[in-house]
Parts: structure tokens; C-alpha cells; sequence
């Protein structure tokens, strides 16, 4: 079963795709057999940073059922055997009005390709695909810049994620579902409060989701003049949503990138001794310790399963991926919010500024 990557941004512009299409090709480097996907709603590009300008076939020809396997729209990538891409297009009905069952099935489509890893290049934004789709992969990353406009527009994203994790741990229970999907929740601790208040168990369920949400961060395009607190960061976060966050690392502003870009390739491979590529690689090697992480709990939940069904006692494997270690300084965490009220928007501004420097 493939492992799932999504790769999401709370705002275009901040080099998502790039960052994409470099993880995908550095994964296959190593000798697994990866699938870029393009999830981008409305904004898809992920084929042309491999030169692929007029893709024959598209994610939409799947949904469509102009084509019967999901397999049959992935091509290949020429300049490495281990890579291929499934190309997004413009929006339109079948991706626009698609529920949410569906993606849950398009999603186990993706599970059941026969690759080791799928790379999911998802929209920007907080829309409901966006959100949907970075929450179904197995390990979660999150692009942004230094910019304060940036930072804030993660955090957002985040927030909303968390909030959308916690809801789609009730979706499909009755009377829960109900009393959630009919409200429009603007924070963790409202869905925590109401989910508390209509099932005895709710609020610990509500809180067990937040637990082991710990989406990696990518910060790119840094300078010497334009840094991101991290742990700051995370301790907003913390405060403020209930959720973790790790840094995977952090890609220099380098003309490099956008050179590549034009020549249609990723950097990685225009310009290896650039240090933006060398930056790439070093996050690869770090997604790809998450990612033997996932395997090796998917195993162990496998055996588990098996030892259940044969009556043996075992027990229950963990399953929260692990934190990276973060180059920032590390310091104690702030209490968990569910006990404390929750802060105003203008709270949250004021202390984003301070992250960014």
C-alpha cells in the first residue's frame, strides 16, 4: 500500500509546486517508485515543471471514467524511471462538486496504485478540497514563506485543518454528525465545547484527533533579513489551536529555483550544486525517515490485527508519527487551550508578527 504525502500551502504563490515536483523526484532518486498527483482545484501545474506542457491525459479523465484505472493516467517522467506524474487540469463539475465519500474513494485509489510513495500537490488555500485532501494522506506538509501575510495565512490553514480533522471524526456518527455538520465553527475549542456537550466521549475524541496532528513545515525562500520563529511559531499554534507542528527545513532564496523553473525542470536537476538543491535533498532525507516511520507502523498494525483475529493479547502499536528534530531551540510548550478561553483574532495577529522577523 502506497504511503500518501500531502503538500499544501494556506496561500498561492510561496512555491508549493516547486517543492512538490523537487520531494517527488528526490524520493525516487533513492529507488522507490513514486507518483506525483496534481490535486491543485482550478490551479493546476505540476506537469509543467517537468516539461510536460500538454499532458495526453489528466486526473479528469479518471473522474470522468474516460478511463477505467487510475494507473492509466500516470505517465512517466523521461529523465527518471522511478517517477511519474498524474496531471491536474482546470476546475470543473466532476472535481468541483466532488463529495466528500468521493475523495475518500479517490484516495484509496491513490493507496492502491503500485507505487511506495504518492506525492499529493494540493491546492492552495483553505477551501474544503484542499482541506479534505491534505488530511486523508499519512504524513502532512505545509509550504510557506517568511512573509507575516504568509505565516498568517498558515496558521489559518492549520487552524482549519484541525478543525476539519476533529469534524471528520464525527461525520459519520449520529446524533454527533448532525449537531456538527449543520454549524460553521471559527475555532478547535468551540467543535471541543459542542462535542463535549452531545456525547460523554466526544470531547476526549475531539482531543485524541488533535493529539497526533503534527504537520511538518517547509519554510521557503528565506534570507539572512527574512526568518521564521519556529518554535514561537509552534507555541502559537499550540496555544491557540491545540495542534504541533515540526520543522522539516528550510529552503534558501536562491535564483536558482526560478532558473530552473524556466527550463521546465526542478531544480534538483538543473542545478544539483546549487544550495537550494542541496536544501531539497536534505528535506527528502527527512520525509523519508517519516516515511519508513508509516511503514513500519503500518506493519505493526497489520500484525496486530492478525494476533486480534487469532485471539492473541498484543499490544495496540503507537501510531503518532514522530517529531523531527527542529534546528530551533527547544523550550516547553505552553498548557493545552482546551482548558483556557479562547484568544481573539487580533491576539493571533499580534503574536504571528512576533514570529516573523
Amino acid at each position: 500500500m502506497a504511503t500518501l504525502i500531502s503538500v499544501a500551502s494556506g496561500k498561492g504563490g510561496v512555491g508549493k509546486s516547486v517543492v512538490s515536483a523537487n520531494l517527488a523526484l528526490a524520493l525516487a532518486r533513492t529507488g522507490r517508485q513514486v507518483l506525483l498527483a496534481d490535486l491543485d482545484v482550478g490551479g493546476a501545474d505540476a506537469h509543467i515543471m517537468f516539461g510536460e506542457l500538454n499532458p495526453s491525459v489528466t486526473l479528469t479523465d479518471f473522474l470522468n471514467k474516460r478511463v477505467n484505472r487510475l494507473e492509466d493516467v500516470a505517465v512517466p517522467i523521461t529523465f527518471h524511471p522511478n517517477l511519474r506524474l498524474i496531471a491536474g487540469t482546470g476546475e470543473t463539475l466532476a472535481t468541483a462538486n466532488m463529495a466528500y465519500a468521493r475523495k475518500k474513494r479517490l484516495m484509496k485509489h491513490f493507496q492502491e496504485i503500485e507505487v511506495d510513495i504518492v506525492v499529493l500537490d494540493i491546492g492552495a488555500g483553505t477551501n474544503y478540497h484542499a482541506l479534505d485532501f491534505f488530511l486523508m494522506a499519512d504524513i502532512h506538509l505545509a509550504v510557506a514563506t517568511p512573509e507575516p501575510t504568509a505565516i498568517l495565512d498558515l496558521y489559518r490553514f492549520i487552524k482549519l485543518a484541525a478543525i476539519r480533522r476533529v469534524l471528520s471524526c464525527f461525520l459519520a456518527r449520529s446524533p454527533m454528525s448532525e449537531v456538527l455538520s449543520n454549524k460553521d465553527f471559527v475555532s478547535v475549542e468551540e467543535v471541543m465545547d459542542v462535542a463535549g456537550a452531545t456525547d460523554v466521549e466526544g470531547r476526549d475524541t475531539a482531543a485524541a484527533a488533535l493529539q497526533s496532528f503534527r504537520p511538518g513545515l517547509i519554510i521557503n525562500r528565506t534570507s539572512g533579513s527574512s526568518q521564521v520563529n519556529v518554535l514561537y511559531l509552534r507555541k502559537i499554534l499550540h496555544q491557540y489551536v491545540g495542534g504541533d507542528l515540526t520543522l522539516v527545513g528550510e529552503i534558501p532564496d536562491d535564483p536558482a529555483v526560478s532558473q530552473a523553473v524556466r527550463k521546465f525542470l526542478p531544480v534538483i536537476e538543473a542545478a544539483p550544486a546549487s544550495e537550494a538543491a542541496k536544501r531539497f535533498l536534505a528535506i527528502s532525507s527527512a520525509v523519508e525517515q517519516l516515511v519508513v516511520t508509516h511503514e513500519r507502523i503500518h506493519i505493526e498494525h497489520a500484525k496486530h490485527s492478525q494476533e486480534k483475529r487469532a485471539g492473541a493479547l498484543a499490544p495496540k502499536p503507537e501510531v503518532t508519527l514522530p517529531l523531527l528534530p527542529s534546528t530551533r531551540a527547544n523550550s516547553d510548550l505552553p498548557p493545552s487551550p482546551h482548558a483556557s478561553k479562547t484568544k481573539t483574532g487580533t491576539d493571533v495577529v499580534q503574536n504571528i508578527s512576533r514570529a516573523v522577523g
